[in-house]
Formats: C-alpha cells, structure tokens, sequence
C-alpha cells in the first residue's frame, strides 16, 4: 500500500503542485488548507507524513506541530515543514518542536519529494533484526524503533533517533555537523548545519536528565560526540 502524505498549505496552487509529484512519485496524497481541517484529517486519514506550512488562515502552523507532538499517538509523525520566511529563529523554532526537516518557499517540488522520502526512509528504520546498542541506561532498539531510559520509553522524532543512532555506534567519535547531516540524515544542502543544532538540543532534553548526566558533549570547533562511559 502507498504511503500516505498529509499536504497542509492555504495556497490551492501549491497543495495541487506538491500532490501532483507525490502521486507521480508514487504515494498517496491528500490535502487540507487550514488548520482546523489539518488536525480532523490527521486523526481521520492517519498519514505517515505531514507537510505542513507555518502560515494558516485560522492558526499558526506551529500551533499544529505543538499539538502533533503532545499527543501520544501523532508524536512520531514525521514532519516537513513549509515556511516563506527569511527569519532562521522561525526555523529553528519549528526544528526545536520537532519538525524533521522544513523547505523554504519558493521551492521545487522535486526537493520537496526528495526529502519525504529521505524523512520516510529514515522514519521506517531498515534495520537488522533484534540489533539494541545501549549506553548506561539508554537502550536503542534498532528493529523495534524504540528508546528507552532507565526502563521508560522515550518518543524521539525519527531525526532524532537517527541522530541517537550514529551517536550510539560510535561512542567518543567527534562528529562534525556536516557528518551528522551525511551519515544520520542521508543527505545535505546548504544552510542545514546551523539546524543540527536545534535536533541535538531536542535530543539533549529526553535523554539527559540533568547537567551530570551529559550523554551528548559539544566539540567547540567541530561538532558534537557521545561521552564515553568510564572504564571499569
């Protein structure tokens, strides 16, 4: 069965456009162009996809997110968003609540293919059966797309998790920003470096639990590494 994309903007052009290559890309697309549709449609049509745009006639398209992400059974949607603005604190913001990648308008709508299936490829996790990394408390759960902490399940966006993921197969390396794009990401384009940072600040907060259980140490002047858990 295809997967299922829920494409959210008020501009009837751009739904049109972006369902059009998502059908000719082979999914299954369909469209709401206001909030209050957007939120019935996510608990009617169940997509495995959201694209949202950040600028709704009845709502902020942050508000959606928000919601998405409180609820138990949307918090690990994936989702796209879309923006027409400039400003990188809106974007940062929307990556803080948990959007997995965002498009800036004008945009081609091949890109915007491009990145649902790198978020639905990363989202379904083809991974070797039974495979777990762990660190102390943290287990990882690579056939099960699952995270615990001291036993307690953690929902992490599918970025994070695959942020966790290459952390946790190589404890004490020194990723750069870009290798994290690259290798946890699957793929770059300019400008992305900066929102790393926003992803690894999400990441921090589920899984340290205080400053004295730091998990995840910046590198100043290259980028960020799993600490390594003391030899005994």
């Amino acid at each position: 069965m295809a997967q299922q994309i829920l494409v959210v903007d008020d501009d009837r052009e751009i739904t049109r456009l972006v369902r059009a290559y998502l059908e000719q890309a082979g999914f299954e697309a369909v469209c709401a162009h206001d909030g209050a549709s957007a939120l019935r449609m996510l608990h009617t049509k169940r997509p495995d996809l959201l694209i949202l745009d950040l600028m709704l006639p009845d709502c902020d398209g942050m508000d959606i997110a928000r919601k998405v992400r409180a609820d138990p059974s949307d918090a690990r949607l994936p989702i796209i968003m879309l923006t027409a603005r400039v400003d990188d604190t809106d974007r940062i913001v929307g990556l803080e609540l948990g959007a997995d990648d965002y498009v800036t308008k004008p945009f081609n709508p091949r890109e915007v293919v491009a990145r649902v299936r790198a978020v639905l490829r990363r989202s379904s996790g083809a991974a070797t059966p039974n495979q777990r990394l762990q660190h102390q408390d943290l287990v990882l759960d690579l056939d099960a797309h699952r995270v615990t902490l001291a036993g307690a399940e953690i929902v992490l966006t599918p970025t994070e998790f695959d942020l966790l993921a290459l952390f946790l197969h190589n404890p004490g390396h020194a990723f750069t920003r870009t290798e994290l794009i690259e290798q946890g990401l699957g793929y770059a384009y300019a400008g992305m470096e900066r929102t790393v940072d926003s992803h690894i600040k999400n990441l921090r907060k589920k899984i340290e639990i205080d400053s004295d259980t730091a998990l995840i140490e910046t590198v100043y002047g290259v980028g960020y590494r799993l600490r390594r858990e003391p030899e005994r």
